[in-house]
């Protein structure tokens, strides 16, 4: 069997990772890939925004299923085009994916489906985007419309933070077209928490629940990033918590796309904050998350192919997913100045050789290999992952192997997953 995974960062590191260990035994192929994934795939040198190109790939190497990692190749219609050409594709259409591509789509959807969600108005001019400001409470949150690669958020104190956060996306283009149309929300004050799962367009099953960390700081403090970290399962995420998202967001979602006349077929993401024990939708994206794929993976016991084709086969309702019980934990290590300008290029020392033993996995994210050595190549540069029986000794293993990954002027947040443990003392 031939797979193609699309993309090249850590989520589709552990993604070709976790495929890796079916006992089909595949060749995996991805493209463009990484200096940790050319390990256990064929790399192959093809942008995952160049359809035609990935398209031809895969009808030359008669690749039997491709798995698309990030949203950008979602959003141009890889899913459509890969299927006219009769080609397996896990992942949903351009038109399921304006989930994500659009934000004022997803709002439309939720408001017609009575999914809790966060009050919003979106502007396609920004003299009255600035007017509605005037007249809101302070903190509110302004988003680009668009794909921003998760940089499109702004949660402002100040009336004069929120209205220079218009500005950026809508007069200085700082998001591109993402930014064109902004989303004005109501701020909401809760714990954030993630929940992905597998469809096939009419069954849903839910995954083990994340917790994101997105601020750059300890504490939860400085911009928003593309995240710092992640830990699996969320003990907030209680067994009647997880049913009602389910009942309340991901099922009616897939419902309604499916009465839209676009099914969606993938990873439903829901990105949820939860005020006083009720979840509402922040967010919903077309893909597994990152780095939430980096925990949730490693717990995963069903064989991820197996899972893989019965969402393209529209099976998923004979299929039973079981996970593993225990607890993941990761941390991301991100260039200097991220999530601002950062340099390149920078040597990283000290990668640990994978081993089927070890509990702790190194996931690329943003690195490649030049001169026979590996350096970084992006904001995001490493996702370390360890899993064990409980969070503090899961937690405790990362941080132990952290240190030792050494490159120039690194950073990586030494509080991932501090909401949980007053749950596990």
């Amino acid at each position: 069997m031939k797979i193609l995974v699309v993309g090249g960062g850590g989520r589709e590191h552990a993604m070709v990772w976790k495929i890796a260990q079916s006992p089909r035994k595949p060749q995996i192929f991805c493209a463009p890939g990484n200096a940790g994934i050319e390990g256990l795939a064929t790399c192959v040198p093809i942008t995952a925004d160049d359809i035609e190109g990935l398209k031809a790939f895969a009808l030359k190497e008669q690749i039997d299923l491709t798995v698309v990692g990030p949203e950008a190749p979602l959003a141009l219609g890889i899913a459509d085009e890969f299927r006219k050409a009769r080609l397996k594709i896990f992942g949903p259409t351009k038109a399921a994916a304006r989930l994500e591509s659009s934000k004022s789509f997803s709002k439309d959807i939720m408001a017609a489906n009575r999914i809790p969600t966060a009050a919003a108005r979106s502007f396609e001019h920004m003299d009255q985007a600035l007017a509605y400001l005037d007249e809101q409470p302070v903190p509110i949150v302004v988003k680009a419309d668009g794909l921003a690669q998760g940089k499109g958020v702004v949660v402002a104190t100040t009336r004069e933070e929120a209205k220079q956060a218009v500005r950026d996306a809508m007069e200085k283009s700082l998001f591109g077209q993402a930014g064109h149309r902004v989303l004005i929300e109501e701020f909401l004050d809760g714990e954030e928490l993630t929940l992905m799962a597998f469809t096939d367009g009419k069954t849903v099953v839910p995954m083990v629940p994340a917790q994101d960390h997105k601020r750059v700081g300890d504490g939860d403090s400085g911009p928003n990033t593309g995240g710092m970290g992640a830990y699996a399962p969320a003990p907030i995420a209680t067994a009647a918590l997880r049913e009602q998202v389910t009942r309340q967001v991901l099922q009616p979602t897939v419902d309604a796309l499916a009465r839209l006349g676009c099914p969606f077929q993938g990873v439903l993401y829901a990105g949820l904050m939860v005020v006083k024990g009720t979840p509402y939708v922040l967010e919903f994206n077309a893909r597994m998350g990152d780095p939430e794929t980096e925990v949730v993976l490693p717990l995963l016991k069903t064989d991820l192919v197996e899972v893989m084709e019965a969402v393209v086969e529209h099976r998923l309702d004979e299929l039973t997913v079981e996970w593993h019980p225990e607890t993941a934990v990761c941390v991301v290590m991100t260039s200097p100045g991220y999530p601002g300008s950062y340099p390149t290029g920078l040597p990283i020392q000290g990668l640990p050789a994978p081993s089927g033993e070890s509990r702790v996995a190194v996931f690329h994210a943003g690195t490649k290999r030049e001169s026979g050595r590996v350096v970084t190549a992006g904001g995001r540069v490493l996702a370390v992952t360890a899993w064990g029986p409980s969070l503090l000794d899961a937690r405790a293993q990362v941080y132990q192997a952290v240190p030792s990954i050494l490159f120039e002027g690194r950073h990586y947040r030494t509080d991932i997953a501090h909401r949980a443990l007053p749950h596990k003392i």
